[in-house]
């Protein structure tokens, strides 16, 4: 079976591995190539609440140059959880400035 969340007029089901239906998980193949993206009010809480109940840290929360509070965990299922609050605005030109600036640091 499954359980089944609605979000305004969107439905999300969700359900255990089953993979005599091709139901897998990321850790049964060895990865995914998906992130589930949730905007919340506070990244923060939510992100290390995701921690406390047994997520591991991916990417820790951080203000980013696209203009969200964003960080990413990975659930003991293997899904990675990409979580993020909007900050601040930004234009194109401001974007495309602090990326450059961003992936032309040398390590």
């Amino acid at each position: 079976m499954h359980a089944t969340i609605q979000i305004g007029n969107s439905f999300v089901m969700a359900a255990d591995e089953f993979p005599e239906m091709g139901a897998t998980s990321p850790n049964t193949i060895g990865g995914t190539s998906t992130s589930l993206h949730i905007y919340t009010q506070d990244a923060d809480k939510m992100y290390n609440q995701a921690i406390k109940a047994g997520a591991t840290p991916i990417m820790p929360i951080n203000d980013m140059f696209w203009g969200d509070r964003y960080g990413q965990v990975q659930d003991p299922y293997g899904h990675r959880w990409a979580i993020a609050t909007h900050i601040k605005d930004v234009t194109p030109e401001e974007m495309q400035e602090a990326a450059k600036k961003l992936f032309s640091k040398k390590e």
